[in-house]
């Protein structure tokens, strides 16, 4: 049996950041994954996720969303890597459209810079975007795009150099909670420690975890990308990254739609939110299908003008959802031992420093000052009675 102070099971978007604010602390940290991150079999890959401050989502989150700029920026000090690219971000769709709407009501709420456009405005400003007659954009300031296999690559480094243990291609079988902490099995060895923090993303269901009563969803999703008609029009100087609600019956079975300015000064990386439904992560099919575009290109075809709508490339991800596709953050009711850092699927890349750092909060304080209450997994049992 080993010790450790807290160990962290999975190293891909959160495991890696709280490893990371864990070894800065000075703890004996040990993490463990059964890939090898950064790759391309989860959540994480793809060159780039959107960060942005008017949160559509719910206001709740704008204070978290500030403190993950503020970390990221110092991930990327202590790296020397180039993580975060500010661009500006616009919110996109019909007054009443949650997208919209809900990012309004997050920047007037907590005073953040942006200002709001009609169609006329934005085929004047925005050109890559064609908006229809009643849709409004909102464009706000503090937004940009992170990238998230440099950012998971310099937390480990960081997370190594200051003495954590990294251990990948070793996955976890088994974690015991008890009245003394947790032990935790994995490929070859055996661990104590006071607290484990989960972060498996989507295989967190499959791990057994003691006291996880949460149906969470592991959905197969895709992103595609576009050859630029004219490149000068996608740069990251002129090209904000963008939500836009593509709901309201016209694209049945699909929210919303994302996409960033090019990074490679050719392609455009642009997704469309699809559910089709549950998969298992160790068999579902992550080849890339012609429906996988169906839906996206129907968007560029529509929306971008600027783009060719055939996609160069197409790539297959997965997303965790919770119940109530809220992230959950904290320790476990019924297992005070095991903080989980779970659902974070959607728009949950950009917190990953926050969390982190919340993450290692929770594990040796037992608490945070993060505004992350309401995250926390309670919740459902709240609702519940």
């Amino acid at each position: 049996m080993t010790e450790a102070d807290v160990i962290v099971v999975g190293l891909g978007s959160m495991g890696s950041q709280a490893l990371w604010r864990l070894a800065r602390r000075g703890v004996r940290a040990v993490g463990f994954d059964r890939f090898r991150p950064p790759h391309t079999l989860g959540s994480h890959h793809g060159g780039s996720r959107i960060i942005r401050t008017a949160y559509y989502e719910a206001p709740d989150y704008v204070p978290l969303a500030r403190r993950s700029f503020e970390l990221w920026r110092e991930l990327e000090a202590e790296s020397g890597r180039d993580l975060l690219t500010m661009t500006g971000g616009l919110h996109m769709g019909l007054p009443d459209s949650p997208e919209f709407a809900g990012a309004l009501l997050s920047a007037e709420q907590h005073g953040l810079q942006h200002e709001v456009l009609d169609a006329d405005a934005m085929r004047r400003r925005f050109p890559q975007h064609s908006l229809a007659e009643g849709e409004r954009a909102l464009l706000e300031r503090d937004a940009g795009f992170v990238r998230p296999e440099a950012c998971i690559a310099a937390a480990l480094e960081r997370a190594a150099a200051l003495g954590a243990g990294v251990h990948v291609d070793a996955g976890v079988t088994a974690i015991e909670a008890g009245g003394d902490g947790v032990v935790v099995q994995a490929v070859g060895s055996r661990w104590r420690a006071r607290r484990v923090i989960v972060a498996a993303g989507a295989w967190n269901s499959a791990l057994g975890v003691p006291g996880l009563d949460l149906p969470f969803r592991v959905v197969r999703q895709s992103q595609a990308w576009f050859r630029a008609l004219q490149p000068e029009l996608h740069r990251p100087s002129v090209a904000p990254v963008f939500v836009r609600s593509i709901g309201h019956g016209r694209n049945p079975g699909a929210d919303f739609a994302y996409g960033f300015p090019s990074i490679d000064g050719e392609t455009v990386k642009v997704g469309v939110a699809e559910d089709h439904g549950t998969v298992d992560p160790d068999i579902v099919d992550r080849m890339p299908l012609p429906a996988d575009s169906t839906a996206v290109s129907d968007f560029v075809r529509r929306t971008m003008p600027s783009l060719d709508p055939e996609p160069v490339s197409v790539a297959v991800c997965l997303q965790e959802f919770s119940p109530d596709h809220h992230f959950v953050v904290g320790p476990l009711p019924a297992a005070p031992a095991i903080v989980a850092l779970m659902g974070f699927s959607g728009h949950g890349f950009k917190f990953a420093s926050a969390i982190g750092e919340a993450a290692a909060d929770f594990a040796l304080d037992g608490g945070t000052d993060l505004p992350v209450l309401h995250l926390a997994a309670e919740r459902f049992a709240r609702v519940e009675s």
